[in-house]
């Protein structure tokens, strides 16, 4: 290091003569850096292994409250306020939560379609279907000769059934006779 950061702490302090002073005797062989780092030992207490204090002002003539020692309400009346306020406190949490309503066992079908005066009517029995050979009667089999650019319906019955006249090569159609051949 060079010489200038060897010198004494105490000897930075050049316009503070007088607190270069006070602190001479404590400076003798500390450098400047470890009077940064640590301080001045020494200067609060000459004893360095001492503990500090820790009860404060405050805490050493802090006196706890007491009361005066004697009852400054009768029993009876001590027991009415502890009364009023139970009976105001329930009636309270009365108003706040009020009681449950009674439930209602009720299914969705028996509120729904169980009503005073109701009388069912059986449906006409129709004849038995055969679901795999007859077709299912929907609105656009019903409705098939509004629908717009159907083709031709083969059958009455079945409007929707495949036409193979689309799949079929023009040489083996049997049902038409042969398109006329453009010029």
């Amino acid at each position: 290091m060079s010489e200038h950061h060897e010198q004494k702490a105490g000897k930075w302090m050049v316009s503070n003569w007088l607190e270069e002073r006070a602190v001479a005797h404590i400076d003798t062989a500390e450098t400047q850096n470890q009077t940064h780092k640590y301080g001045h030992r020494g200067l609060l207490s000459m004893e360095l292994g001492a503990k500090m204090e820790d009860v404060t002002t405050v805490r050493a003539t802090y006196v706890q409250h007491q009361g005066p020692g004697v009852r400054l309400k009768g029993r009876r009346l001590e027991l009415l306020e502890r009364q009023i306020a139970q009976s105001a406190r329930q009636k309270m949490e009365h108003q706040m939560k009020p009681a449950p309503c009674e439930p209602e066992y009720r299914s969705v079908s028996e509120e729904s379609f169980s009503v005073p005066g109701f009388v069912p009517l059986r449906e006409r029995i129709t004849p038995v279907h055969d679901y795999r050979s007859q077709d299912a009667i929907t609105f656009w089999s019903e409705n098939h000769q509004k629908i717009q650019g159907l083709t031709p319906v083969p059958s009455a019955s079945a409007p929707f059934r495949k036409c193979s006249g689309f799949s079929r090569p023009i040489g083996e159609r049997l049902d038409e006779v042969d398109p006329p051949l453009e010029d």
